[in-house]
């Protein structure tokens, strides 16, 4: 559960989910992603390493570039976890 809590944390700033919806289109790099909000890089820097240690995003060096994907088993994690909270209460 205490996962969760950094999950819930990350997924509180709509800059972060706005960031996560652009990675569900496809792995983008950290200038890419700068380049759909209107703040500083190291700015998308710091929100970039909130979801990564969330564990939301996943970063892979390719040449000299980092890319950043989503991590969908933390999605799946929490969609069972909300299921398993209906599932109880359903059944109560």
């Amino acid at each position: 559960m205490s996962s969760f809590n950094h999950t819930f944390k990350a997924l509180s700033d709509p800059t972060r989910r706005k960031i996560i919806q652009l990675l569900k289109e496809k792995p983008l790099t950290a200038g890419e992603i700068a380049d759909q909000f209107a703040m500083t890089k190291p700015s998308i820097s710091h929100h970039l390493n909130i979801l990564k240690q969330a564990d939301m995003i996943q970063d892979e060096k390719q040449g000299q570039f980092i890319l950043y994907q989503l991590n969908t088993t933390v999605f799946q994690d929490i969609m069972s976890w909300m299921i398993d909270l209906t599932d109880q209460k359903i059944k109560e």
